[in-house]
């Protein structure tokens, strides 16, 4: 059974337990010996690990997707935690309770769902509120919507992070169109709730292991999301076709860039102030990520932060840094600041 955790191994931890192989490589070091590159995975988070010795023989047995029981030591490494794997042996699949390895929202995707569905309730526009509502009140699509992941392995990375991700651009569009008149509310909120629609297909997710679907490679999120919402704006009588090219304008230039996917730029106000803060919400999660694995107290340089092209500064923790106080007992006052 397992009984540790990524979220709570600490430097200097040795381990014996299971958990999820994320991802394996072979490399070489310079002296030509070859090694292994793996990450592991379990509900909280995942792992970076090393396999020095015997590379060879345990490379079949690190298939991704599979649990996997690892004999390990962590150290600190640049400030991030990481595995040094001595042995590795095969488990039962079948035998495997996959819940403890698939990485999920930390937020409770009902209450997250629930905020969701009051935001589109709350746009003005009638066209663009059933619009929203054809989505994301039809039951058996909002079920994959609650449980797909945003991305295969950066931002949002895990089972609820499509809703979690959406929501917190549709809250941004919603405090933002308060403080700028300009803005058509009801339209950013429609670009907002819709511009990553098409990932319910672009993502494999019934397996273990994320991964994109053919249509998802061949087609990408953008397109798959303009033709979800063309077949249900059809079932909409009367919706102005004018409003649907914008609509569809917002989830084609999200990206803001040709270089970054986009098959169009931003051109309409909603459109740039969607492109950031779909751009802000994405980056703030990948950064949190990075920073919730340095385990060593005050400001540290994390490793290359590939996706971002940069080294992060960020403000590493320990358990020293956040002492537990002990609330005074009810009957207790008090005590004067003077």
């Amino acid at each position: 059974m397992k009984s540790l955790f990524i979220t709570d191994i600490k430097d200097g931890t040795v381990i014996t337990d299971q958990f999820m192989v994320k991802q394996c490589s072979k490399a070489e070091t310079k002296a030509g010996k070859t090694y292994l590159n793996v990450t592991l995975v379990d509900r909280s988070g995942d792992i970076s690990c090393k396999v020095w010795d015997k590379a060879e023989q345990l490379f079949p047995l690190c298939e991704v997707g599979s649990v996997i029981n690892v004999q390990a030591k962590c150290q600190s490494y640049r400030g991030n935690l990481q595995l040094s794997i001595s042995t590795v042996t095969a488990l039962n699949q079948a035998s495997v309770d996959m819940g403890q390895f698939v990485p999920s929202s930390e937020n409770d995707v009902e209450e997250m769902a629930t905020e969701f569905i009051l935001l589109a309730k709350s746009v003005k526009e009638p066209f663009i509120r059933k619009l929203l509502l054809k989505f994301f009140t039809d039951e058996p699509f909002f079920a994959i919507f609650k449980k797909a992941p945003a991305a295969k392995g950066m931002h949002h990375a895990y089972l609820g992070g499509l809703l979690e991700h959406t929501l917190g651009v549709a809250r941004l569009a919603d405090q933002i169109a308060k403080l700028y008149s300009d803005l058509d509310r009801s339209l950013l909120l429609a670009g907002a709730m819709l511009h990553d629609i098409g990932k319910v297909k672009e993502f494999s997710f019934d397996s273990h292991t994320f991964d994109y679907s053919d249509q998802g490679r061949l087609m990408g999120h953008m397109v798959i999301g303009v033709e979800m919402v063309q077949e249900r704006i059809t079932k909409i009588k009367d919706f102005p076709e004018e409003l649907g090219v914008r609509i569809k304008h917002l989830i084609l230039s999200h990206h803001g860039r040709y270089e970054f996917g986009s098959p169009t730029l931003p051109m309409l106000m909603e459109g740039f102030v969607l492109n950031f803060i779909d751009d802000m919400d994405a980056k703030l999660n990948t950064i949190a990520g990075v920073t919730k694995k340095a385990t060593s107290a005050g400001y540290q340089w994390s490793e290359y932060q590939r996706s971002l092209e940069r080294f992060l500064f960020i403000k590493g923790h320990s358990e020293q840094d956040s002492p537990k106080e002990t609330p005074p007992e009810p009957d207790q006052k008090q005590p004067s600041l003077f």
